[in-house]
């Protein structure tokens, strides 16, 4: 194919110059009239013959990538069993349609593309190139004046990910500025924050290339809005494009979110139900909050037709309108009325209650504007966990801010915050008399304060019989654990602000059960369930 097209852009522009010589041949017999005329022409049309055979060896090699990820497609379906189980369905291929970015229109909506023909490739700070996942979720990013949000998101949403579901996801995030120093601060911060997800690729950092955005001085005013405002939401229209088109080749499912919002426990377990229990196909959105462009699901499949609506459109309004407008055009009749166009929209865009995502953010990107919307049907999160636990005496040399205090959280009618502890510092249970203890499980941290976790935090016990001790040095011996000097036994740590173990029967009873905390650590500690089992 692209030598065919080649040879036959070859062909018409030896056409057009030897066309030209004919002309400058019988201009010059004829006293030179119109010879500048002729020339600049055919100089036009030469040039133009050139950037299409450019541009056609460009398509050439796009389509061939195309057809060969129909090819591997095709094969996978066929190799496939022919039974659907919800997890098939949930990672349905779309491989077709997954063009590059500049297979798009565009360099047509944003002309000053063409100048520039690495503008829309993005600059991938962060990632290890994961793909083939069931959800890829977007965060666009910009630099605040007053407040960050970002790691406060990132938390929220890794909370109580299981191992499966981040090997099933990528969370890209999208820094929409040009600075360079600034994108690498953030992309420092996640590195710092976050650096197992890092390594295993379930987290992106990318940022638009220097020559991504247009001049935006001379954008019309609309429904009132300042310059200001108006340059603000079509910057917006354009990072929301970029980030799509980037993300629609790594998974099945795309999930738009922002940087400053929480999430309800297991939000994406119920994503992935909600989306596999869809009886009908024709829905092109899943929504998760009913805030503008928070929680909106889509298949990465419809992204390349909703991205050239943006960009059609985004110096004229906001995004979220622009996404109704969408479904405007693909579901309502002109000739029936509202009521009867909100019903077939409904089929196209299907809402999920309750919320699973709150906006919490108060400083907007925009300058000095305060956004205080809350989504009301996102309802409140369940901030502790209670158990009934066996009776004991609870100490801490954690100071507890204000009402949160320890007991409480023992008790289940609370949770214990303390400030950023010191190493050496300690949380004690001890009981009334020595139980038997089959195991026990703590949460550091909840989904409003996902970063104050415990850290290099160790969970000792103190058996009743001291001749326990005896055995558990290892060498071959019954049991196998560290012991401290005061005579504990190390019988777990803390990973990701949790602990969970089973308890030895061979270690007999317990008097009591130490948390221990062997560094200092910058944020303060939260203890949101506290389970402790014994007969």
């Amino acid at each position: 194919m692209r030598r065919k097209h080649g040879s036959v852009l070859a062909f018409l522009c030896l056409g057009a110059a030897f066309a030209f010589a004919c002309y400058t041949t019988w201009t010059s017999r004829s006293g030179g009239n119109g010879l500048d005329s002729y020339q600049t022409q055919f100089l036009e049309l030469h040039q133009r013959l050139l950037y299409a055979e450019k541009v056609n060896k460009k398509r050439s090699h796009e389509l061939s990538s195309v057809l060969n990820e129909i090819k591997r497609a095709v094969g996978e379906k066929t190799n496939s069993t022919a039974n659907d189980t919800d997890q098939h369905r949930w990672k349905v291929l779309s491989l077709t349609s997954k063009l590059p970015v500049h297979l798009t229109n565009i360099h047509y909506y944003l002309p000053h593309l063409q100048e520039h023909e690495d503008g829309t490739s993005p600059n991938v700070v962060i990632g290890q190139g994961r793909t083939g996942v069931s959800l890829v979720m977007g965060i666009p990013t910009v630099k605040r004046e007053k407040q960050s949000y970002l790691m406060g998101t990132l938390n929220s949403l890794f909370f109580d990910m299981s191992a499966e579901q981040r090997n099933d996801c990528v969370v890209v995030i999208f820094v929409a500025e040009v600075n360079a120093e600034y994108v690498n601060s953030i992309a420092e911060s996640v590195r710092v924050r976050f650096p197992n997800e890092v390594l295993s690729g379930i987290l992106e950092v990318i940022s638009p290339s220097a020559f991504y955005y247009p001049e935006f001085s001379n954008l019309k005013e609309t429904f009132g809005d300042s310059k200001e405002r108006v340059r603000w939401r079509a910057k917006q229209n354009l990072d929301y494009s970029f980030l799509m088109l980037y993300a629609q080749s790594k998974g099945t499912f795309y999930l738009q979110l922002e940087d400053d919002i929480i999430v309800k426990p297991q939000y994406f377990q119920t994503i992935k139900n909600f989306a596999v229990q869809q009886t009908s196909d024709e829905w092109m959105i899943l929504e998760f909050s009913q805030l503008g462009f928070i929680g909106k699901l889509f298949r990465s499949q419809d992204l390349p037709l909703i991205v050239d609506f943006f960009l059609m459109f985004y110096k004229d309004k906001p995004i979220d309108w622009l996404l109704d407008h969408l479904l405007w055009v693909k579901a309502c009749n002109p000739e029936r009325n509202a009521k009867h166009c909100e019903r077939q929209k409904a089929y196209l865009r299907i809402g999920y209650k309750p919320s699973l995502f709150q906006h919490v953010g108060v400083h907007s990107s925009l300058t000095g504007k305060i956004q205080t919307l809350k989504d009301k049907d996102f309802g409140k999160n369940i901030l502790h966990k209670a158990h009934a636990n066996p009776s004991a005496k609870v100490t801490t040399t954690l100071k507890e801010y204000q009402h949160y205090t320890l007991e409480k959280a023992y008790k289940g009618t609370e949770c214990f915050w303390a400030f950023a502890p010191l190493a050496g510092d300690y949380i004690l249970f001890s009981f009334l008399k020595p139980l038997r203890i089959e195991g026990f499980l703590f949460r550091s941290g909840n989904v409003e304060h996902p970063g104050d976790k415990l850290f290099n935090t160790t969970v000792e016990v103190l058996p009743s019989d001291e001749t326990v001790l005896n055995f558990s040095t290892g060498n071959g011996s019954k049991l196998n654990y560290q012991i401290t000097k005061d005579g504990y036994i190390k019988i777990g740590a803390f990973k990701n602000g949790v602990v969970e173990e089973v308890i030895d029967p061979s270690i007999g009873k317990i008097q009591a059960i130490r948390l221990s905390i062997h560094s200092p650590s910058p944020v303060w500690v939260l203890l949101s369930e506290i389970f402790i089992k014994a007969h």
